[in-house]
């Protein structure tokens, strides 16, 4: 448990001092001025739209338990996706989300083999729906990404649903593994261990994404769904502070943004988060206002679960589960 103290003190360190930096570093003497305009009643509804994104974030894990053959109840998602929160933002790369949201499955009775591939389902889901926005996106917000004409747009999404659909073809035939036969001979043990298990866990992913469409298309919708609501936190608030917004261009750089934290080496994506809302947003908001927005967003998205997580993981598994898996 002390190991478990010990990089907790140092996450709220860290996660401190990254705030405190993007704050310092964006505030002027405006800064006041404008907060005194800001709403509370976007507080209110930055909440609402948080509990209906977790909401459905819990429902579709639900439905994709159900499509695997097993059953959870609400209250069994809403630990897995709170526990997920919680040891993404503790561990480096987000590494300890998927093991939290596994070790809730295996506590709620569904055997460890179908857990993984329910988290790299639900991984992927999200990455899909992300990664399909974007030709959309640089349609509406032409400026983040200069000289992509209508045609290369329309080129890009074709290519992207060929991609997908080629992909999703290509690991249920048995081509992938004869080629990282091949291709790891000369790795370790370990690590073509990792590598098959890794292919092992996509492989089950592929065939439970394409093995019921209409379930799985109704999952993809709820997964939509659950993240645009926690995406338009960030509008809201920019709303409550009296700015005038374009909601398809700020959701689209929401989108991009958090493609990145996806692929983001740091506790939950610390520092890259703020950091990259301060690049994407100082152009849309007033003088001084953006390093706390920042901040405002990521307390109500990612910091708020974080302490229920927190809760919720001592609560179902008790100190013991910390001090063997925080190490």
């Amino acid at each position: 448990m002390i190991k478990f103290y010990q990089r907790l003190i140092l996450l709220l360190l860290f996660v401190g001092s990254i705030s405190s930096i993007v704050i310092y570093f964006t505030v002027d003497i405006h800064t006041l001025r404008h907060l005194d305009s800001f709403q509370p009643w976007s507080l209110v509804l930055a909440f609402v739209f948080l509990i209906i994104g977790l909401y459905f974030d819990g429902i579709r894990l639900m439905h994709l338990v159900s499509i695997s053959g097993e059953k959870i109840r609400l209250i069994e998602a809403v630990h897995v996706v709170f526990g997920n929160y919680f040891l993404a933002l503790l561990t480096p790369g987000a590494a300890g989300g998927a093991v939290a949201q596994v070790m809730f499955l295996r506590k709620a009775g569904v055997p460890t083999g179908k857990a993984t591939v329910l988290i790299v389902v639900r991984t992927l889901l999200s990455i899909i729906f992300l990664v399909l926005c974007l030709p959309v996106i640089f349609y509406y917000d032409p400026g983040i990404m200069p000289g992509l004409s209508d045609d290369i747009l329309t080129i890009g999404f074709a290519s992207l649903i060929a991609i997908i659909l080629g992909l999703i073809w290509l690991f249920r035939t048995s081509l992938p593994y004869y080629w990282l036969v091949t291709l790891t001979k000369k790795f370790s043990h370990r690590n073509r261990r990792r590598i098959f298990l890794l292919y092992r866990d996509v492989r089950g992913a592929v065939f439970m994404l394409s093995s019921s469409p209409l379930s799985m298309g109704k999952v993809f919708i709820e997964s939509a769904i659950s993240l645009l609501a926690l995406y338009s936190v960030v509008p809201i608030l920019f709303m409550g502070m009296g700015i005038t917004v374009n909601i398809p261009q700020i959701m689209g750089r929401m989108i991009l943004l958090n493609i990145l934290l996806y692929f983001a080496p740091t506790p939950g994506g610390s520092g890259i988060a703020e950091g990259g809302f301060v690049l994407l947003f100082s152009s849309f908001l007033p003088s001084g206002t953006v390093g706390i927005v920042a901040v405002a967003w990521r307390i109500i998205v990612e910091y708020l679960p974080f302490v229920i997580g927190l809760y919720f993981t001592i609560r179902v598994f008790g100190h013991k589960f910390l001090a063997n898996h925080i190490k």
